[in-house]
């Protein structure tokens, strides 16, 4: 009874937003609305904001330009205070931007009042969480060319390497293990545009669009923007306070390298097991058993491919958050940081451990070269050879076919069935076949734009290094 009697009086005791309430806000739902214990993540792009704020402010002639310096000197000093630990965030300040404020008013006076002219919370939000996308596509993008030049340095090193190609994880066709670490490469390069594109979506400026109808003051928008880094100012002010959909993109994006970091990663669990032999993990980069003495167990690539459902994760829970709210503001919105903030960690996190990962393993090129000798790896071979011949595709097809078929009855490779065999099935076959059945020449052989031949192999070696030399990332991000 005590606690409700002393929630009757007064406005909401503190709070900025406080003139029109007459009870203090009950401790249970200022708990439950309170982002600040995730949200502080944004006190460096909102104090950055606020400086350019109060800087646009004073050109504008609203504040003074001692004001502006004051507020400026001020924000400076709780960003020193919040980076030395010294600042206590409190679920009774809501969130970092009244935190901030507080804090600002406490060390400087009714001057802080003035800062929130011609702004909202709604657009401030919406400001520092694209400020912070934009920072952490730049850290992402870095990430993965560490990552690209990883894969580059292991293909250059084996790029003499032999190993079976697969579909259905079923040997298929021989290919240099070079050719099949670039794909990766290609698929990286990728995600990293991807993120590009998602950056200069993300990189125009909510900063003066107020709560949702604009202000009455007369700003300067493309001010803020110029200085915050924005190439483009919101056109809408709607849109620009009431959309989340710059972080559902990046949240798709990062989807997607989570998808081909886990495609890798589970190619090298296979590839690190007794059964394949292809590569021996590193002993700093691998885990033993807690039971079994002899287990070397590769954690790290496990585990960067099941925190792929993490982020996947994520991505539908804020398309969910959004989908079905009205224009413009929610507080639904506020559960996009948490999602963000995460999935971001996760992907870095991922992309750190697996790039050493990856740069200390040890590749038994015996191995896979073995793994080329058995499969038939070189039948589609025999069929190209037969239709060097003149003989029509299909049917050489069906030749090639028949000849494995007998190879297996046979107990032996494609390659050991004597000429007199094989002319039992065409009498196209001569003896130059064996040439090309042979392992190295059916690799050799694929210099198509893009395939396994050497030649081709070095060229993409080329463009890679060339797509790395770049400056910056992908799209100028």
């Amino acid at each position: 009874m005590e606690t409700h009697q002393a929630r009757q009086g007064g406005a909401a005791a503190g709070k900025l937003w406080g003139g029109r309430f007459t009870k203090t806000t009950a401790p249970e739902a200022e708990a439950f609305h309170s982002s600040i214990a995730f949200d502080w993540r944004l006190y460096r792009e909102d104090i950055r904001a606020s400086q350019a704020h109060a800087r646009m402010l004073a050109r504008c002639g609203l504040i003074t330009p001692a004001e502006a310096d004051a507020i400026c000197a001020g924000l400076a000093g709780i960003a020193a205070d919040i980076e030395a630990g010294q600042v206590a965030f409190s679920p009774a300040d809501e969130d970092i931007h009244m935190l901030v404020e507080r804090l600002l008013t406490e060390r400087i006076g009714d001057i802080a009042k003035k800062l929130h002219t011609a702004r909202s919370r709604n657009d401030q939000v919406a400001t520092d969480t694209r400020l912070w996308v934009m920072g952490a596509i730049q850290r992402l993008d870095g990430a993965l060319r560490r990552l690209q030049q990883t894969l580059v340095q292991l293909a250059e090193t084996h790029r003499d390497v032999v190993m079976p190609g697969y579909t259905h994880l079923q040997r298929a066709q021989p290919v240099l293990l070079a050719h099949h670490l670039l794909a990766y490469f290609e698929m990286f390069q990728r995600d990293r545009e991807r993120l590009a594109d998602c950056r200069q979506r993300t990189a125009v400026s909510p900063l003066g669009a107020g709560a949702l109808a604009g202000v009455t003051h007369p700003i300067d928008r493309w001010a803020t923007a110029r200085e915050l880094g924005f190439a483009e100012v919101a056109a809408n002010s709607i849109d620009a306070v009431s959309d989340r959909d710059f972080v559902i993109e990046l949240l798709a994006a990062l989807a997607l390298v989570m998808m081909h970091v886990s495609r890798l990663c589970e190619e090298v669990v296979l590839w690190s097991s007794a059964e394949f032999g292809f590569v021996e993990l590193d002993d700093a980069y691998s885990t033993g058993s807690s039971i079994m003495p002899q287990k070397k167990n590769p954690d790290i690539a496990e585990l960067a491919r099941g925190k792929t459902g993490r982020v996947y994760g994520h991505l539908m829970g804020l398309l969910t958050v959004m989908k079905g709210l009205p224009l413009a503001y929610n507080k639904d919105m506020q559960e996009d940081k948490e999602a963000l903030f995460d999935a971001v960690d996760t992907v870095l996190g991922c992309l750190g451990a697996v790039e050493p990962m990856l740069a200390t393993l040890k590749v038994r090129a015996d191995r896979t070269l073995a793994a080329t000798r058995d499969g038939f790896l070189n039948a589609t071979d025999l069929a190209d050879y037969l239709v060097k011949k003149g003989l029509p595709f299909r049917d050489a097809h069906g030749v090639a076919g028949q000849a494995v078929l007998a190879a297996i009855r046979a107990g032996k490779r494609l390659e050991e069935l004597s000429l007199e065999e094989f002319r039992q099935l065409s009498p196209l076959i001569e003896a130059d076949v064996y040439e090309v059945l042979d392992v190295r020449q059916c690799i050799a052989a694929r210099r198509s734009l893009g395939g396994t031949a050497p030649a081709e192999v070095e060229k993409g070696l080329e463009r890679a290094k060339k797509l790395l030399a770049q400056a910056g990332s992908p799209g100028g991000a």
